[in-house]
């Protein structure tokens, strides 16, 4: 199992359909869950999945249409149900908590955790931890959206078991070896660190742009990133229908990804006039052929390397 997984519980747009369920993800980063927005019936694919509630604490909502934060209902009920107990932070735009928070509190009036909301704006760095950044994105769109970047801090270079026993290098100095440091032995003699590391992974950057306009100011905030998903409504021959609604078609998500120089892209957000998926591949790969399809119960790993 990779260290960080990308989970599409849901990739289809706003009219339900029979094939596809509303946006949401999660992002698996080794132990712990990170959803992207959360249609509805989120909390099923979520169980379907094999996902554990347990390790989600964080939620990012790109945008207040119904498609992708109607499932939050629904998903908060659930973790009511089963004792969470973790306090659960939605990252929203600010009316987020004024619309959602009223029905949230009328239907999960005892839950047993703590429910915050942080209210975001695009260029802002929203979530830190030890290994993680989570950054916003700006999009446009009909209503105030933003895009999330996540990406890992810079690694720590790997250990060759051999040389530290080769030079008996005591426990305490290892942090300061896979930090780069050298080693001194008690002789005095220098061994240089790479001979005794090799080089770190190289950290993962994956970027999620949901429901956007064609936006070439996006491109340096998402240039080289290893997995890019980027919303596909529409194909080329409704590209009219794709402005007036604020939308993308395949051909203009992979010429996002080609000025970006993103490693791959990822498609998503169809829109339920179209039966066959495939068109938006065929149409995307004609400009960027390192492209893929989001499907519900797809699992994709994502990689530095």
């Amino acid at each position: 199992m990779a260290d960080i997984e990308l989970n599409i519980l849901g990739c289809g747009s706003a009219l339900p359909t029979t094939h596809h369920l509303p946006s949401s993800q999660v992002l698996r980063v080794r132990n712990k869950l990170f959803m992207i927005d959360c249609g509805e019936g989120a909390q099923l694919q979520f169980r379907r999945q094999k996902l554990r509630f347990t390790q989600l604490q964080h939620i990012f909502i790109s945008h207040l249409h119904g498609d992708h934060c109607f499932g939050l209902p629904g998903l908060i009920s659930t973790l009511d149900l089963i004792g969470q107990t973790r306090e659960m932070v939605i990252h929203a735009h600010a009316d987020a908590e004024k619309t959602l928070k009223p029905m949230l509190d009328y239907f999960c009036r005892e839950q047993p955790f703590k429910l915050r909301f942080n209210a975001i704006v695009p260029g802002e760095c929203i979530y830190e931890d030890r290994t993680l950044t989570v950054k916003t994105l700006p999009l446009k769109h009909r209503v105030p959206t933003c895009g999330f970047l996540f990406e890992e801090k810079e690694k720590q270079r790997h250990l060759i078991g051999e040389m530290v026993a080769f030079y008996n290098i005591p426990v305490k100095q290892i942090p300061d070896i896979k930090a780069g440091a050298d080693f001194i032995t008690p002789d005095g003699e220098v061994i240089p660190n790479n001979r005794l590391t090799r080089e770190a992974d190289k950290p993962v950057r994956y970027a999620y742009c949901s429901d956007t306009l064609y936006h070439e100011k996006l491109i340096p905030y998402i240039e080289g990133v290893d997995l890019l998903y980027h919303e596909s409504t529409f194909t080329e021959g409704l590209a009219e229908r794709a402005r007036e609604t604020f939308h993308s078609t395949a051909l203009q998500a992979a010429k996002i990804a080609q000025k970006a120089q993103v490693k791959q892209l990822l498609l998503g957000h169809y829109s339920a006039r179209y039966t066959d998926d495939h068109v938006f591949l065929q149409e995307a790969r004609t400009v960027f052929p390192h492209t893929l399809l989001a499907n519900e119960g797809m699992v994709l790993p994502i990689t530095g390397k």
